[in-house]
């Protein structure tokens, strides 16, 4: 969420920023400056009535104290606490009205993010790998289907479509790339392992911007009907999209000391299952592991100093790119442009891996810097070294990677022209010294 006094001082700015964004500046502000003017002179008008009172309630007492009539002021400063219950009324309003408006902004872009429209308007960064070549690549729910890794049909009679059961070395295959995942991140990059609940409230989804915007993307599991914005119970549980969201919640609303780590940076990882509607695919990639309804993903997750956030955001991503150059999978970085940015990032950096059996890139790690956005809707705060006052922390967030993505890329990057599939070098300890998974039994 966006400052107050900033979103005020800076509005043309602002409404340029939502037009690089390719959102409507009126849609979204609507009648900002004429509400803010209205709550600024209400709370003007209150503060002014207050003072007048405890003026007259002074003379009351010193009437009072003397024998002497205080009727009339006593009747005038009734009158003025019921012009200030209305005043306070008003500003209240105009000042939740201010609060939805703010909620629905999405975060400035960084001076660096390249302007466009959409995904074409990405930027290429570098591109990691040479694709391998194959007389006949299969997609990887061929190759699982043939290798009885891969059920995709019983899946969907005991849950629906967009859901896969793994099995035998396919299920090891998955433990198998979260465990080298976590333990690349926990040994060699300085995290620290976090196993956080599944199911997390409003106030932890409004915190990373989830909420309100973004509520039919979600699974809410409580039966208090539709979500109502302004209404955030502690006591309602939603399924978890990313493990970002108990992740960066865990300091929701303290104040935290980044000087405990020399860095000036908490660094954070956790494996969890996500759960995603996936409301507005309409169809797009229903075959296979690219878009299910719950999938596995090592999260990264960091806070620390505004002047640091750049940099960390270039350290996320080199740790997320790691795991892809250690699993000798081909892939690509790209900046994102303004028109393809999340909601709450100020610059996102998109890592894309090789699929040969679909002859393209695909997503597989979004790695975001979300500035102070994050941080001023959940409440969390730092105190600069030196000074009293706590400042906000900035939060950036990134998969490290998606355990399903990688899991399709190693089933296409490393398929053998019997069918079979080679198994990285990096995983060959985690799946017990296998080093090819052969067609098995299956279900």
């Amino acid at each position: 969420m966006l400052d107050l006094a900033y979103v005020r001082a800076n509005l043309p700015e602002v409404e340029a920023t939502l037009r690089r964004r390719n959102a409507d500046p009126a849609a979204l502000l609507g009648d900002f400056a004429a509400i803010d003017t209205a709550r600024r002179e209400a709370i003007t008008s209150l503060e002014t009535l207050k003072a007048k009172r405890n003026r007259l309630s002074e003379e009351i007492g010193k009437l009072k104290r003397t024998g002497a009539d205080a009727t009339a002021l006593t009747e005038e400063v009734r009158a003025l606490r019921e012009e200030s219950e209305s005043l306070e009324a008003t500003a209240n309003e105009q000042d939740a009205a201010l609060r939805s408006i703010l909620e629905a902004i999405p975060n400035i872009p960084d001076a660096s993010v390249p302007e466009g429209k959409d995904e074409t308007g990405n930027h290429l960064e570098k591109t990691c790998g040479e694709p391998r070549t194959f007389d006949h690549a299969r997609p990887h729910w061929e190759i699982g289907e043939a290798l009885s890794i891969l059920d995709f049909n019983r899946a969907a009679k005991i849950s629906g479509s967009r859901f896969v059961v793994q099995v035998g070395a396919g299920a090891r295959l998955e433990r198998a790339l979260a465990s080298f995942m976590l333990d690349l991140h926990t040994g060699k990059h300085g995290y620290t392992e976090v196993m956080p609940p599944y199911m997390v409230n409003s106030r932890s989804l409004f915190g990373t911007g989830q909420l309100p915007k973004f509520a039919e993307d979600l699974f809410h599991c409580d039966d208090k009907g539709a979500f109502v914005p302004g209404q955030l119970e502690d006591g309602d549980h939603w399924l978890i999209p990313t493990a970002e969201v108990p992740l960066t919640n865990l300091y929701r609303d303290e104040t935290i000391d980044l000087a405990r780590n020399e860095t000036g940076t908490i660094n954070l990882c956790a494996y969890t299952p996500c759960f995603r509607s996936e409301a507005g695919s309409y169809g797009r990639d229903v075959r296979g592991l690219i878009r299910q309804h719950q999938f596995q993903k090592v999260e990264l997750v960091k806070f620390t100093t505004p002047e640091n956030s750049m940099a960390e955001l270039e350290n996320l991503t080199l740790n997320a790119e790691a795991v892809l150059e250690a699993l000798g999978l081909p892939y690509r970085r790209m900046l994102l442009c303004t028109g393809d940015m999340g909601f709450g990032s100020m610059k996102t950096y998109d890592l894309e891996v090789w699929l040969p059996g679909q002859q393209m890139y695909r997503e597989i790690s979004s790695c975001s810097n979300m500035g102070s956005f994050q941080a001023r809707r959940a409440n969390i705060r730092y105190r600069p070294a030196g000074q009293k006052k706590a400042e906000y922390v900035h939060t950036l967030n990134g998969s490290g990677l998606a355990v399903g993505r990688t899991y399709l890329a190693v089933l296409e990057n490393y398929q053998q022209p019997d069918g079979s599939v080679r198994i990285p070098e990096a995983l060959i300890p985690y799946m017990g010294g296998q080093t090819v998974i052969t067609p098995q039994a299956g279900l």
